[in-house]
């Protein structure tokens, strides 16, 4: 499980240990990984593999992969990041950097996780997307762009491993009270009906796993959002995206 050290990651770490489950958690904070695997050992007495790892570096990236090759039943794909401003007010770096941890950790462990679950005709991958993947939404370009990859990569996949007792589950949740949000303060005006906790994102994610499910949206209110959203022309939608970052950004100006 990739960003087990918080947030959604975490979440979905206790809930699979609570069930009796072992697992071996990745995330880049090794201190407070080593935190939440001991936590996870003494309240549930589980085994508890800590995999301290940079994604986006070649080596640790590396290693995660070695160990999947090993064969896991699960795979969750959670680690990701985003960042929230017009795509030319901010460094190239950081959407080069969405990029970096959002996909190619995603498909290679992926493409690791699944050749040795195929050969032992069992396993499940889950891949933690976003609402966000399914329109153009300006203003979260990169990281928007990067969750309509893992949407259409994943559902692909899915359908590639079909009939070999493994699946893969995208889960496509709204806006999610966690580290990375809250350090998107443009977000801060939503209401609070919007938001969602990571346990129930990973609740979600787990209930669609075991029903070896393509894809769920967790709640049923972004289930309504994204059938509405559906059936609006795509360029009303990027219009209306398009006008709302200009109108944020104009209002971000000094005067």
């Amino acid at each position: 499980m990739t960003g087990a050290s918080r947030g959604i990651g975490e979440r979905f770490a206790r809930q699979l240990a609570e069930t009796g489950t072992d697992l071996v958690l990745v995330a880049r904070d090794a201190e407070r990984l080593e935190q939440v695997a001991k936590d996870i050992r003494d309240q549930h007495g589980v085994q508890v593999e800590v995999l301290a790892a940079d994604l986006t570096d070649a080596a640790g990236l590396g290693r995660v992969e070695a160990r999947l090759h090993d064969g896991v039943d699960l795979l969750v794909n959670n680690a990701g990041a985003a960042t929230m401003g017009g795509f030319l007010a901010l460094p190239v770096e950081r959407a080069v950097a969405s990029v970096d941890l959002n996909v190619t950790p995603l498909v290679r462990l992926t493409h690791a996780a699944l050749g040795a679950m195929v050969a032992a005709g069992r396993g499940a991958v889950i891949n933690v997307s976003s609402i966000a993947g399914l329109q153009p939404t300006s203003g979260l370009s990169a990281y928007a762009g990067t969750k309509a990859f893992v949407n259409s990569f994943s559902e692909a996949v899915h359908e590639e491993v079909r009939g070999t007792g493994v699946t893969v589950t995208t889960v496509l949740p709204g806006f999610i009270r966690t580290d990375m949000s809250a350090a998107m303060t443009e977000l801060n005006a939503l209401p609070s009906f919007l938001w969602l906790t990571p346990d129930v994102v990973a609740a979600a994610g787990l209930r669609a796993a075991r029903r070896g499910r393509p894809v769920v949206v967790p709640s049923l209110r972004f289930k309504a959002i994204v059938v509405w959203l559906a059936l609006l022309p795509r360029s009303v939608k990027r219009r209306a995206s398009g006008a709302g970052t200009r109108r944020r950004m104009r209002s971000a100006r000094p005067a």
